[in-house]
């Protein structure tokens, strides 16, 4: 392991990456080009002295999880994250295992749809990536850790969602989160954090584990959402899936009609972006029923 090279390697990723790039507020004191070493901390769900200590070429030997956190909130190119493995003397992740590195092409095509929000999702439900205009519309993905951004355990075990459904899209759409989990079981059997995810889910929530056991399995197809927007009011828009086939990653995609109201409201949401958030709007990117406006002052 090249300790000091690696150190180099994150400090030279970290300064390249702005934080609108990830959809974090850059405030109006920002002294640093780049990330600071709290933000990728935040992004990569770890803490704040193990960068600093990777950083510094001193600490323990970072493992393959770790290290496949920071390329992903790093934004780092295919050739950086395999440089990064080879200083750390660490083997990529293995053959069997859900892909979590998202390809830095699919990361330019996210900085590309400045209008529309999307985010990258694994096989087992993970937001990836992100565009700041998805943050600006769903909240703020870096204020959750790494195993909070999954929206299969948001759907069964979260708060509820910014995603205004019906009790009977609401059913439709929980059998669709459970077996395309149970599908990316079936393919990754040898998958220790998918493993966990579902031995929690089924402990913890009684509807997934029902649905576990009898939903049958079902597709999921491009269908319109309606978003409750904490700042703008309620938008509907279309949402589609982008399959990745070589990742088994799904890049999806919020959009609106040109010229429409939702549109008008969409933008409104980019002008307003993140900087308004508070600590209830954290992203919530499930269907769960949306309690009503009053409901959630008095909750």
């Amino acid at each position: 392991m090249d300790r000091r090279e690696l150190g180099r390697l994150l400090v030279r990723a970290r300064s390249r990456v702005a934080p609108a790039d990830v959809g974090i507020p850059a405030g109006p004191r920002r002294r640093v080009a780049g990330l600071r070493r709290e933000e990728v901390a935040m992004l990569a769900g770890i803490s704040v002295d193990y960068v600093t200590r990777i950083e510094q070429g001193r600490g323990a030997h970072p493992s393959a999880s770790v290290l496949a956190a920071l390329a992903r909130a790093l934004r780092m190119s295919d050739d950086e994250r395999r440089e990064m493995f080879d200083l750390a003397d660490t083997a990529s992740p293995r053959e069997g295992h859900v892909p979590m590195l998202v390809r830095s092409s699919i990361l330019r095509l996210l900085d590309r749809l400045e209008d529309q929000p999307a985010i990258v999702l694994s096989a087992k439900g993970d937001v990836l990536a992100w565009n700041p205009l998805a943050a600006a519309l769903l909240g703020d993905f870096s204020a959750l850790t790494p195993q909070q951004r999954n929206i299969v355990r948001q759907r069964f075990l979260g708060a509820p969602s910014r995603v205004s459904v019906s009790p009977d899209e609401a059913a439709v759409t929980a059998a669709q989160s459970v077996t395309s989990l149970r599908a990316a079981a079936a393919k990754y059997p040898d998958d220790p954090d998918l493993r966990r995810l579902v031995e929690e889910l089924r402990a913890r929530s009684p509807e997934f584990e029902r649905l576990w056991l009898d939903a049958p399995s079902q597709v999921w197809r491009s269908h319109q959402k309606t978003i409750e927007h904490p700042t703008v009011g309620r938008l509907t828009l279309d949402c589609d899936a982008l399959e990745i086939a070589e990742t088994d990653q799904t890049v999806i995609v919020y959009s609106a009609e040109p010229g429409s109201r939702a549109a008008e409201l969409l933008q409104l949401v980019k002008v307003v972006g993140t900087q308004s958030l508070g600590a209830d709007d954290r992203p919530r990117v499930t269907d769960r029923p949306t309690p009503t406006r009053s409901s959630r002052r008095s909750g």
